[in-house]
């Protein structure tokens, strides 16, 4: 059995309402890059953990999406997906309720049906979505063959 660690690192200094953090990857492709709580819950300068399991579930998804049809002998010219995190605050605490996912993808020789078949089946199946699913109420999928 193969298994692959990906590893992070944050360095957070101060309070939780005047401090902030950097957030660091193995890769350095996110390297001392900033967050706090104004960039999580305002418009803060930096990240915010909302904002990078995004990008996670967007990322996986659209891997997927593309075996998924690469599979069905079909060749994928681009799949672009945006992804929405819900961030809701209720009595006080803060809990992410929800994703929602909206991709358009350019497959040659492949119709609509056939495509909205295959978004669910990356949205059901992608390693991101399996963890994230069960504390969700919801992962939603908006796609278009472009």
């Amino acid at each position: 059995m193969k298994e692959f660690k990906r590893r992070a690192h944050v360095h957070w200094t101060g309070d939780l309402q005047n401090g902030r953090g950097q957030t660091s990857t193995e890769s350095k492709t996110l390297d001392g890059e900033l967050y706090s709580v104004r960039s999580r819950f305002d418009k803060g300068t930096g990240t915010n953990p909302e904002e990078l399991i995004a990008a996670a579930e967007a990322s996986c998804f659209s891997m997927m999406l593309a075996k998924i049809i690469s599979d069905q002998q079909r060749a994928v010219e681009e799949i672009n997906t945006d992804a929405t995190v819900v961030l809701r605050q209720e009595n006080g605490n803060a809990r992410i309720t929800g994703i929602h996912l909206k991709t358009e993808a350019k497959v040659a020789g492949m119709d609509q049906d056939s495509f909205q078949k295959a978004a669910k089946q990356a949205s059901e199946t992608c390693p991101v979505s399996r963890l994230l699913r069960p504390g969700l109420e919801e992962i939603t999928v908006d796609a278009t063959l472009v």
